[in-house]
């Protein structure tokens, strides 16, 4: 009777079971197709929120390591009672106390009673006049405001330092740093078939429609037109010379030397102009005793098809955006150093005036920079410059001279301040062997290899790397000449006469040789300028973007040293040209004129080459033709390109709503076979940049935050000069044939 019992209970739950399965099936499918969506956008949502969440705890440490560093060594001295000689001689290391126009800089000799400059950065609620009551209390003074930024520069002591820092109103504080220079191209750039491009516009019953033809001819054949005639159609075709015209590059550096002939414009007027942006330590020049500015300026923008030219140098060392107008601010001393506080109020001027001026400024050159001690998330030059590209403002900066040791051996990790933000182009240096064809270039020695190695500690004494993809490109840089500034007391000349290369009939006509990303960061600015000359409607992300795509991938380098390859003019124009002027932002909408993107090659001096085809993400890369074809989210500003990327499970993968489909991700860190981006021998796994630790790559051990950037060396917080280092680059670059 029980197992009867039994059964019939069991023959009653299956008719149940099949009878709910036939009212709730369609509903059960549902679910179960949904259900891997789900959980996989909760793994998505939960890595994010747990990322967001680490950002704000990020805040809570409010010193910069480099500063706790110096604060640790001040309570050794009063626990152990030695004097300062003594604590440093147990140092591997030192930091020198360089002094600007009375103002000091934190640093060991330093004593932590004298009042000496840091960097606060202000919570977004805090009043302004509090915090200085406050600061007064400590014995501190406020002597500049970054309006725009949320940052102020004080004067205080080390010993009130962390009373400070504790203050509800403060966000973060850092050391006001030294910074420092880092230090045939229209050819083999691809300038010189840029430049010739003809627009022919076609006008019927007042629609209009244009197209391009480009000439890739000789020099005497660059402005060559095309008209097509019809009864139907009136044509008319205006040869536009792609020049940098009516774009303003802001060039921080040790000045211009504004009357030198490079820099004389179609008018016969120079492009450049001095700019006062209230820096009372170090007055507007219209010169530069340094050398350094001048001979960047030149790279981005210089002329010498002038007459005040001799025939034998007559167009020949010519910068890439020729007529593009120049704005001067001098951040750094005759000697080429400078503060971290200049160049935030430089800074600072240009987000208030950027477009205040004519031509606006649409273009900022860096070739500088400090060791990069702070996250990008809280570094004070980092978060300056993220402020200008959501300004609409392209910012280029130099990567660094820090891609060997002492011993010569190879280097990674080493990209500086500001560089090492994600808005910023960063730009490596490569060495054409002063060759038109790029079939034998290569990437410099001493260029500085990524990924970022800045860092935050959270609350339990975790360190988090940044540990970006960087550089985003490079650019010709080993022995560039170019205008030296017509000062007979210039600095480097004077202590390097070699470097002179022409000083034959008038000073201003004098040119020079040097080395370094210093002189790689200008080529890609000139590039910036005319790809907005073009198409003024990109934004800095796009410019990016288009500037990564169509670059050349280096053979036998990886994405560490090259990142997406050599910059190639001519294609990124050609394919800025196409780009609508008229986008709404809507992801995926089409973003070129025409359907089909142009061949994805371009010829140099008989060097065909295919364009890499990707885009740099933050830890990976991104490749497929929709980069181009459809416009993406993060092309807009206010964005980073590696905002499209979630992480789930360790794993990256694009976010739907920020990137179309047909866009594939990279897995790992490519040495190159010089075709595609996505083409080449595994170097190191994306997945272990996302995580926290160390890198081993080549031997070369980056551990704990150890960095070395442009001739200094950081180690535990402290620093150490190295200036012969750094001029050795600067002045010497790679020992080979270059362009003469």
């Amino acid at each position: 009777m029980v197992g009867l019992a039994m059964s019939c209970q069991s023959l009653m739950t299956r008719r149940s079971f099949e009878k709910f399965m036939r009212r709730h099936f369609s509903y059960l499918l549902v679910v179960a197709l949904c259900l891997p969506w789900v959980l996989l956008n909760a793994s998505a949502q939960s890595v994010q929120s747990t990322v967001g969440k680490s950002k704000l705890k990020a805040r809570s440490a409010k010193l910069a390591r480099d500063l706790e560093e110096l604060l640790a060594q001040d309570d050794e001295t009063k626990r152990t009672g030695k004097n300062r000689a003594q604590v440093r001689l147990g140092r591997t290391v030192h930091t020198p106390a360089p002094k600007f126009n009375g103002e000091t800089i934190p640093a060991t000799e330093v004593s932590a009673d004298e009042l000496q400059s840091f960097i606060v950065q202000l919570t977004d609620t805090a009043s302004e006049v509090v915090f200085q009551e406050r600061l007064a209390q400590s014995g501190g003074r406020l002597s500049r405001r970054y309006e725009q930024m949320r940052l102020v520069k004080i004067e205080a002591t080390r010993s009130a330092i962390r009373a400070i820092a504790a203050d509800e109103a403060v966000a973060y504080v850092s050391p006001d740093r030294v910074i420092k220079t880092l230090g045939h191209l229209e050819t083999t750039t691809g300038t010189v078939a840029a430049r010739g491009a003809t627009a022919t516009t076609s006008t019927t019953n007042n629609l209009s429609t244009n197209s391009l033809s480009l000439s890739l001819a000789a020099l005497t054949k660059l402005f060559s037109t095309t008209i097509s005639t019809s009864t139907s159609t009136t044509t008319s075709s205006t040869t536009t010379v792609t020049d940098g015209t009516g774009i303003g590059i802001a060039v921080l550096d040790s000045g211009i030397d504004e009357q030198h002939f490079s820099f004389l414009g179609n008018d016969g007027k120079s492009r450049v102009t001095a700019i006062d942006y209230r820096n009372t330590e170090l007055p507007v020049n219209k010169t530069d005793p340094y050398g350094h500015g001048t001979h960047v300026a030149a790279l981005a923008a210089g002329n010498t098809n002038r007459w005040q030219f001799a025939s034998a140098i007559k167009g020949a060392y010519d910068g890439i955006a020729q007529n593009a107008s120049l704005y001067n601010l001098r951040v750094l001393d005759a000697n080429g150093f400078g503060k971290s506080s200049w160049l935030l109020e430089a800074l600072n001027w240009i987000q208030q005036n950027h477009d205040k001026v004519t031509p606006k400024i649409r273009v900022v050159n860096l070739s500088l920079g400090t060791p990069a001690v702070d996250s990008y998330q809280t570094d004070p030059l980092c978060l300056a410059v993220r402020r200008l590209a959501d300004a609409g403002i392209v910012v280029v900066a130099s990567a660094g001279n820090g891609g060997k040791d002492s011993d010569g051996n190879k280097v990674y990790g080493l990209i500086h301040s500001p560089a090492n933000d994600p808005s910023v182009i960063t730009v490596g240096a490569s060495n054409t062997f002063g060759t038109d064809s790029r079939a034998d270039d290569v990437v410099t020695s001493y260029s500085s290899r990524g990924p970022t190695r800045s860092y935050w500690t959270d609350d339990t004494g975790d360190k988090h790397y940044d540990n970006i993809l960087k550089p985003e490109l490079v650019a010709p840089g080993n022995k560039l000449i170019a205008a030296r500034s017509r000062t007979s007391t210039t600095h480097l000349a004077a202590l390097n006469p070699e470097l002179v290369t022409y000083k034959s009939g008038w000073t201003g006509t004098a040119q020079m040789r040097l080395s370094g990303t210093s002189m790689a960061a200008p080529i890609v600015s000139g590039a910036a300028a005319m790809l907005l000359q073009v198409n003024a409607k990109l934004t800095p992300n796009l410019v990016k973007a288009i500037l990564m795509y169509t670059a050349q991938s280096l053979a036998g380098f990886n994405h560490f040293e090259q990142g997406a390859g050599e910059v190639n003019i001519e294609g990124a124009v050609k394919l800025a040209r196409l780009v609508r002027t008229n986008l709404s932002g809507t992801l995926g909408e089409a973003l070129l004129t025409t359907t089909v993107l142009p061949t994805p090659e371009t010829t140099i001096a008989g060097h065909q080459f295919n364009w890499t085809q990707g885009i740099m993400l933050g830890a990976t890369y991104a490749t497929g033709t929709n980069l181009m074809l459809k416009n993406q989210q993060v092309y807009g500003t206010g964005m980073l390109l590696s905002d499209g990327m979630l992480m789930s499970d360790g794993m990256l993968m694009s976010d739907t709503t920020r990137f179309t489909s047909g866009i594939t991700l990279g897995e790992n860190v490519l040495t190159s076979s010089g075709m595609l981006m996505s083409d080449g021998v595994a170097f190191w796994e994306v997945g272990q940049l996302l995580g926290d630790g160390m890198l081993m790559s080549d031997g070369m051990l980056l551990s704990d935050g150890m960095l070395m950037s442009d001739g200094m060396l950081l180690s535990d917080g402290m620093l150490l000069s190295d200036f012969l280092k750094s001029q050795q680059n600067l002045c010497n670059g790679d020992n080979t044939v270059s362009m003469q």
